[in-house]
């Protein structure tokens, strides 16, 4: 069985890979993945959308395996039309998303990525000028957009550092959505992206000198209404792992601001990671070769 894992990963995990009977694709290479299209029967999937074109230039494609647990870059109505599976893996990435949302926080209270720069610029009298906007977990409000498996390892942490948590979802909640934004120090996301979660979250309605943290997904938030807020210190500073398109553009206006902590959708990946979701889909494989069920199928 033809089984792509369509992701840049490294000589060290393409060796592991082949030994597994699996082969890596690099996203960035499209020529390549052009030619595995019409084998493949098994794709791996991680952010570069899987079209309905994509889909169509694979005809021996029976299984689209999300490495991870968000499918909107996958066209599932043409999976759908065509009797491909499409599966998830949820829970393999949390604590490695949930870690990385704790980190984004503290980085944006200490100011951190400007300290790293005056260190290495030798200016650390520029970094004593900092003072004025650092600051700590224990006292303030975090409210948590969503209450699935990442926020929920996430809450007892900030609870043990002496924050206060609330969380809002659609099947639970502690407050009303507007209440929870307009009243907590930190806000984060960690909703799917949806209809109707699109744009949920207006930056104007956050409290003012408010911290946003995003490690969900960038069409959550209205990207332009985000750097006004910014640029005019209406919230203080925003730890955002994923943006509305990606890869972001280096010209993008967030980019440019101080008070912006960025990394590239990376939350979700460490070598734990890797191995939970190596394991998950493999099983899957073989579930798929044995004809017996799929787990965590979508479509």
């Amino acid at each position: 069985m033809k089984v792509v894992f369509h992701f840049d990963g490294s000589t060290a995990l393409a060796e592991k890979l082949a030994r597994l009977g699996v082969e890596l694709c690099p996203e960035s290479d499209e020529a390549a993945f052009a030619r595995v299209l019409p084998e493949v029967e098994v794709l791996w999937h991680v952010l570069k959308p899987v079209s309905a074109q994509v889909i169509e230039r694979a005809p021996n494609l029976r299984l689209i395996q999300k490495i991870g647990s968000g499918v909107n870059t996958i066209d599932l109505e043409a999976a759908r039309r065509r009797g491909i599976a499409v599966c998830n893996l949820p829970g393999t990435n949390s604590r490695a998303v949930a870690e990385m949302t704790l980190l984004l926080m503290l980085a944006c209270l200490r100011r951190l990525p400007r300290l790293d720069l005056c260190v290495r610029s030798g200016d650390w009298q520029q970094a004593r000028k900092l003072q004025d906007g650092f600051g700590e977990l224990a006292g303030r409000s975090v409210g948590l957009l969503g209450y699935g498996q990442v926020p929920r390892l996430l809450a007892p942490v900030l609870e043990a550092m002496g924050a206060s948590v609330r969380y809002w979802s659609r099947s639970a909640q502690t407050m009303a959505l507007d209440e929870l934004v307009a009243t907590s120090d930190i806000v984060s996301l960690h909703l799917p992206l949806a209809a109707e979660t699109r744009g949920i979250l207006d930056p104007r309605r956050l409290k003012r000198g408010a911290i946003l943290v995003n490690t969900a997904r960038g069409g959550l938030v209205d990207e332009k209404l985000l750097v006004a807020a910014l640029t005019t210190r209406q919230i203080a500073a925003a730890g955002l792992d994923v943006f509305a398109d990606e890869p972001v553009s280096a010209a993008h206006p967030l980019l440019a601001l101080e008070n912006v902590v960025c990394a590239p959708h990376l939350a979700w990946l460490t070598q734990e990671t890797l191995e939970r979701s190596i394991a998950a889909a493999l099983d899957n494989v073989t579930r798929l070769n044995d004809r017996r069920a799929l787990l965590h199928r979508i479509v």
